[in-house]
């Protein structure tokens, strides 16, 4: 007789193991809820350094298929575990990514996306960081979320840092952001879905696989 308890000492295929996200050890891996199916992957080079490589990921039955990387950039400093304000580094951990915004139209996004100019860069910053906000997807550190990305309330404290988000990238270290090409922004906004519990993962790859 067949069925899922067929077979003798034998186990359901429903029971095969997931797979983790590549390069990302169990410490950081038990944090992506069971329920997400999208996974933002940010592989530091190291961990002082700003350049980093993006991974998308979407979970296929047990496995996380990778879907599309790109090169970019994180805190000019690099990345720290105890993040502050001020500090230059990005933070080590997962965050949920729930809302989504920019200077420009919304480009076909799930998320929630807040339209305004209040997003655009002052203009006595250098001028190849004029576009950086053009679209943004807030990473839901220190804050609330369901609020627009510029939303500037910090639920765990000022000094904690936050307004941390994925956004275009300007060609060298942010101040904690994660940075992308336009091109890459503008396909997360078009693939990244609530439904699917989006999150990112970030940090160095000694600290991803710690």
């Amino acid at each position: 007789m067949s069925g899922a308890a067929g077979g003798r000492g034998g186990t359901p295929s429903s029971a095969a193991p997931t797979t983790g996200v590549p390069g990302v050890g169990d410490r950081l891996q038990r944090r992506i809820p069971a329920v997400s199916r999208q996974v933002v992957a940010v592989y530091g080079d190291g961990k002082d350094s700003a350049d980093a490589t993006v991974v998308l990921y979407a979970r296929r039955g047990p496995s996380w298929e990778r879907v599309r990387s790109w090169r970019g950039h994180n805190g000019k400093k690099g990345w720290t575990a105890e993040h502050h304000a001020g500090d230059n580094r990005s933070p080590v951990g997962v965050f949920t990514l729930t809302d989504a915004g920019g200077v420009l139209a919304d480009p076909g996004t799930r998320l929630p996306y807040t339209r305004s100019a209040s997003f655009a860069a002052p203009r006595w910053w250098a001028r190849s960081h004029w576009h950086d906000f053009d679209y943004v997807i807030a990473i839901d550190y220190n804050r609330v979320k369901g609020a627009p990305p510029d939303d500037p309330t910090r639920p765990e404290g000022e000094e904690k840092g936050g307004g941390i988000w994925l956004h275009l990238d300007h060609g060298s270290g942010t101040s904690a952001c994660v940075s992308l090409p336009r091109a890459a922004m503008e396909q997360l906004l078009r693939t990244l879905d609530p439904d699917r519990h989006p999150v990112v993962v970030m940090g160095d790859r000694a600290a991803l696989k710690a």
